[in-house]
């Protein structure tokens, strides 16, 4: 298919993961390495992008009018994707991923193709940790939650800390972007900021590094092309956690 058109695709199940989230499988595989984004078009809403939680499936939180209406979507149902874009992870040695709600969703692939991937997953309550079930299966997995109900009590950098990072060759990071914030101070305070490796999101238009709109100060890169997975010492004087730009290019 061509990059810079969506293929159409069925739905063919919807998966309630928690009370906030679903996953969309669909007819057609696509082939990518943990941690790229594709462009979800719904038709006559928006195209967003999303990263694929399986070669065949996307993993929804309602943020927005698109992700709203993939939220209530129903087998038979078609949506458009287009790519894979951007980098991923690129791992060695001992790899550990660091994820937060569903910042889970682009690391799951990550976990089921990398032995003895340590995984540590965070949450607001027990009721929203994602993948939970699955994870506990292919990984040394360890939980965090925010209110205490399931793990350590308290945010998942907190967990971080307390298991000794400097253990690990590759740190593997995605969620809410105050929360890699946290991560990636860990990292820096321990001296091993360069290897994390963490997956920004911003807003996008055309996912290919054209139209400038998901570019992250100082530098001017563009997450949809130079990343959506950015090295931490690059992170550490960026804007990351102290601001983003809406569609006109304000900061919020």
């Amino acid at each position: 298919m061509s990059d810079q058109l969506p293929e159409v695709v069925t739905v063919t199940r919807v998966v309630q993961e928690t009370p906030l989230v679903r996953t969309i499988y669909f007819d057609t595989s696509f082939t990518s390495v943990p941690g790229q984004f594709v462009m979800v078009w719904v038709p006559g809403v928006d195209e967003i992008p999303m990263a694929l939680s399986a070669p065949d499936a996307i993993t929804v939180q309602e943020v927005g009018d698109a992700t709203r209406i993939l939220g209530n979507i129903s087998p038979g149902e078609q949506i458009g994707i287009r790519g894979p874009f951007g980098n991923g992870f690129s791992v060695s040695g001992r790899v550990m991923a660091v994820a937060g709600g569903v910042g889970a969703a682009p690391l799951l692939p990550l976990a089921r193709l990398v032995p003895g991937i340590t995984f540590l997953l965070g949450a607001r309550s027990s009721a929203d940790l994602l993948y939970a079930d699955i994870l506990g299966t292919c990984c040394e997995l360890s939980i965090a939650t925010d209110d205490g109900s399931a793990g350590y009590h308290g945010y998942v950098a907190g967990l971080l800390r307390d298991l000794d990072p400097h253990r690990f060759d590759t740190i593997c990071v995605c969620g809410p972007e105050l929360m890699m914030k946290s991560v990636l101070n860990v990292l820096h305070e321990k001296k091993i900021v360069d290897r994390g490796q963490f997956s920004l999101h911003r807003y996008m238009k055309c996912g290919v590094g054209l139209c400038g709109s998901c570019s992250v100060d100082p530098d001017g890169l563009c997450v949809c092309r130079d990343g959506p997975v950015f090295t931490g010492d690059i992170l550490l004087r960026s804007e990351l956690g102290h601001y983003h730009r809406d569609a006109s290019g304000r900061k919020v």
